[in-house]
């Protein structure tokens, strides 16, 4: 870890800070007319998504935590950890469940993510913003169902059940938006 001044901090970078790592949503300089200036930052917990807000004085010592992200391949489920390859050296890396968060819902053999680590403990996973997976399960549609704006519950092949509209068949392919986990359009 690298000790850098709170005036050097920019938006992304990522502290170490109250035991846990924190990345830099939003910073701002405030020099008041009168008594010392000060940094105000908003701040996300890597491991949870919260954010919090904090203030450190201008040139106060904080620690940089150095992050990596590599771009892996899922390959396959082994119990209850998720299989990766690493496509730079072909390493292969398993991953619990609860590393992956909401991912899970969104992972297809031969899909491809980011994985971010700190110190090699994997601390979070960035998907593509969308994925194109198969339904598994659907009412079928039929013909003259196009109301708009109606929906119906659809299970993925990974098993996430999302709101489809109501022309959507099973076996049909679909593409999710990873962030919300909604339904976009037919790939």
């Amino acid at each position: 870890m690298g000790v850098i001044s709170s005036n050097d901090i920019k938006n992304g970078m990522t502290i170490s800070a109250e035991g846990g790592l924190f990345t830099i949503v939003e910073f701002q300089h405030v020099k008041p007319g009168k008594g010392g200036a000060f940094v105000r930052t908003k701040l996300r917990n890597a491991r949870t998504g919260a954010v919090i807000e904090r203030t450190y004085r201008a040139d106060e010592r904080l620690d940089q935590a150095i992050i990596d992200k590599s771009d892996v391949s899922f390959l396959y489920r082994d119990g209850e950890d998720y299989i990766f390859m690493n496509t730079v050296t072909y390493d292969q890396i398993p991953v619990t469940a609860k590393a992956l968060g909401d991912a899970v819902n969104f992972l297809k053999e031969t899909g491809t993510a980011m994985l971010i680590t700190h110190n090699d403990e994997i601390i979070g996973v960035e998907m593509p913003p969308s994925v194109e997976l198969r339904i598994a399960e659907t009412e079928p549609g039929i013909q003259g169902d196009r109301v708009s704006g109606a929906r119906k519950p659809a299970t993925l092949e990974t098993g996430f059940v999302v709101q489809v509209p109501l022309f959507v068949g099973p076996d049909e392919v679909i593409k999710v938006d990873t962030r919300s986990g909604e339904y976009m359009t037919r790939a």
